[in-house]
């Protein structure tokens, strides 16, 4: 394990999430120049690095980490499902954009036919500080929800879902990703269960109450939804998942409201 590998392994497991974001506002622009190179590519900047770094609570995955937007494997994915499968980045839209990654809050903003509220309870990005089950936000109102990696931290996932589903317009689309074993058919969840090494044992991360199976987009469906299961292995080359550093197993999960709800 190289020393910048070390010090995010360290960093993932030491820092709270809410000052390893400011930490590397600051500090990105300094190391971000010593990994670029002709190695594989980031889509969302554009820019090649010598490689991309490890990430991961616990168990570090080789090459999850790109040193030019911070942007994990479903970041990228997400960004080319955007920007080449989808009108949306042309499209006049109301966003909301939940728990905001550093890279797309950025992106989002700059795009001037997007109009975007974010909302968490805790990160320095959000514009308003609200718990997920319980948005003050009007019904119907959002064209296009991002809310990723969100619902596997949240103990009352349903009532998440619900909430999602109340604010989007009808015709609207929200993106959930989620950690998903899609070997897995139905969810393993144990709300007794709140020591956060067990958690990390048993669902993966200090802070998830769950691992979710794919009896996921039923509960979706169960909040009124229509979903859509989006394969990346289907949706791009064995050359361009290698290019840009994406899962080939991962699942992108729509959600769309129906016109008539």
């Amino acid at each position: 394990m190289t020393a910048p590998d070390k010090w995010i392994h360290w960093a993932l497991g030491h820092i709270p999430r809410p000052w390893l974001i400011r930490l590397s506002m600051l500090t990105h622009p300094l190391w971000e120049p010593f990994f670029r190179g002709d190695g594989p590519t980031d889509p969302i900047n554009g820019r090649q690095y010598r490689r991309f770094l490890p990430y991961g609570y616990g168990k570090l995955r080789p090459g999850a980490l790109s040193p030019g937007t911070l942007s994990l494997e479903r970041h990228r994915a997400l960004w080319l499902y955007i920007q080449e499968h989808t009108d949306w980045w042309n499209t006049p839209k109301k966003v909301l954009h939940i728990a905001p990654e550093q890279i797309f809050h950025r992106l989002f903003r700059k795009n001037p036919l997007w109009d975007v509220t974010s909302l968490d309870l805790h990160s320095p990005l959000a514009d308003i500080r609200a718990d997920i089950t319980r948005m003050p936000l009007p019904g119907n109102h959002f064209d296009l929800i991002f809310c990723n990696h969100v619902l596997e931290h949240i103990p009352d996932d349903r009532e998440a879902m619900r909430e999602l589903f109340r604010v989007l317009r009808p015709g609207g689309t929200a993106i959930v990703q989620i950690p998903l074993d899609a070997t897995r058919e139905s969810t393993f969840e144990d709300p007794s269960i709140t020591d956060p090494e067990k958690r990390a044992e048993l669902f993966g991360q200090y802070d998830h109450v769950r691992v979710y199976g794919m009896d996921f987009f039923d509960r979706l469906e169960a909040a009124g939804f229509r979903t859509e299961k989006i394969r990346i292995d289907k949706l791009f080359t064995p050359a361009e998942i290698g290019r840009y550093g994406l899962d080939k197993h991962e699942i992108l999960p729509l959600a769309h409201k129906p016109e008539q709800a």
